[in-house]
């Protein structure tokens, strides 16, 4: 089985809904599997350990998480077009794994969710993007072949899926629940064909 890591930090919860749209898109493929993990916040003043098991929600993610797995997909909401800090923290300490080839020649996508229509969006994936070509990985994105990336009047774009927050307030639209799962469904698919090449 191809297994599939779907990393994603959410801070009102919609980032988490599209993970799990990612997941399901996974599941889809014969031979894949989703493995759901997120990372903790990070404070100015560290007051005490955090948890390995947060209160609530999935597992915080481990580097034997990204060593482990077949395939990739990040998501982290906007922060002013970048990538949320949690989720930058713990690529920033991806270091040794970056220097041994762990995560090199495997598939990965992005997903984020803003409050706006131009809240970065983009460029928020874009920022995740960057990490994940310095380790070596092939990036999967959304064709236009995909009829809801061009009418879909919400999130979604040919760098990953993604949601406007403030269009539908506390949902996804059926467009972006689509094409979440559709980018973990190309993700995983990739992964199963190199991982049968190998």
């Amino acid at each position: 089985m191809a297994e599939i890591l779907v990393l994603f930090y959410s801070r009102k919860g919609m980032t988490a809904e599209l993970a799990r749209q990612v997941c399901r898109g996974i599941e889809s493929v014969p031979g894949a599997k989703a493995k759901l993990r997120t990372v903790p916040q990070v404070t100015a003043v560290i007051e005490q350990p955090q948890p390995a098991v947060p209160s609530e929600g999935p597992p915080f993610a481990t580097h034997d998480d990204l060593r482990e797995c077949d395939g990739l997909v990040l998501g982290s909401p906007t922060r002013f077009g970048n990538m949320a800090a949690p989720m930058k923290y713990f690529l920033d300490g991806t270091s040794a794994l970056w220097a041994s080839g762990a995560l090199a020649d495997k598939p990965a996508g992005v997903f984020t969710s803003t409050q706006t229509m131009h809240g970065g969006q983009e460029t928020t994936l874009v920022s995740m993007m960057m990490p994940l070509i310095h380790h070596g990985m092939y990036l999967v994105g959304l064709p236009y072949t995909e009829p809801a990336l061009t009418h879909t009047r919400s999130g979604g774009s040919p760098y990953g899926a993604s949601h406007v927050a403030g269009l539908s307030p506390g949902k996804l639209t059926d467009d972006e629940r689509l094409l979440a799962s559709l980018l973990g469904k190309r993700v995983a698919e990739l992964a199963v064909r190199l991982s049968a090449a190998r």
